[in-house]
């Protein structure tokens, strides 16, 4: 929450603006997908135990500029393995 606090937003979601098409249905924020993968590498999680804290840890959610309702996602967002 500090992070958050402090820096506000780390990845902006234009920065990743050229890795996605243009058509098709939109995806989950780069940005936030970005950070997720920064806290991941942080505490060391799996892929799995990372989409499981955002589902679940309040810390998480204020970090990446979730509301605490926000149900989250699947794990294989992050890798597909």
């Amino acid at each position: 929450m500090l992070i958050r606090d402090r820096l506000d937003v780390l990845f902006e979601d234009e920065e990743f603006a050229g890795l996605s098409p243009d058509d098709g249905r939109p995806g989950l924020s780069p940005g936030r997908l970005a950070l997720v993968s920064v806290l991941q590498f942080a505490e060391n999680l799996s892929d799995r135990a990372a989409a499981d804290a955002v589902r679940t840890r309040i810390d998480w959610k204020c970090a990446i500029g979730l509301e605490l309702e926000d149900p989250g996602f699947d794990h294989s967002v992050l890798s597909p393995y």
